[in-house]
């Protein structure tokens, strides 16, 4: 599946305007990043970095934790629902330097 990138939480490694590739149910491990379903309003995707695996899921965080509306497991806690694990960011091709 493909996914655009919203906000500011996942940077340096993602900016607004990202598309990523995503493998749906793929093997997550630490480190990954994955889209998944926020626990509070599972229609809307969220793009985070696995951190750890425990017997209540998933626990997601952001890289930019001072990213203005960042949401991760610092809010909502361990996540259930892993959408699929980001394979490759295929646009733009060339990112521009700020």
């Amino acid at each position: 599946m493909r996914v655009r990138v919203e906000g500011d939480s996942m940077r340096p490694a993602l900016v607004p305007g990202d598309w990523l590739l995503v493998r749906r149910n793929a093997a997550v491990r630490p480190g990954d990043l994955v889209v998944a379903r926020l626990p509070e309003n599972p229609d809307q995707l969220i793009v985070k970095r696995a951190q750890w695996h425990g017997v209540d899921g998933w626990w997601l965080e952001s890289d930019n934790q001072r990213a203005s509306g960042r949401r991760d497991s610092w809010d909502f806690g361990p996540v259930h629902d892993i959408v699929g694990r980001v394979v490759l960011r295929y646009w733009p091709l060339v990112r521009r330097r700020r």
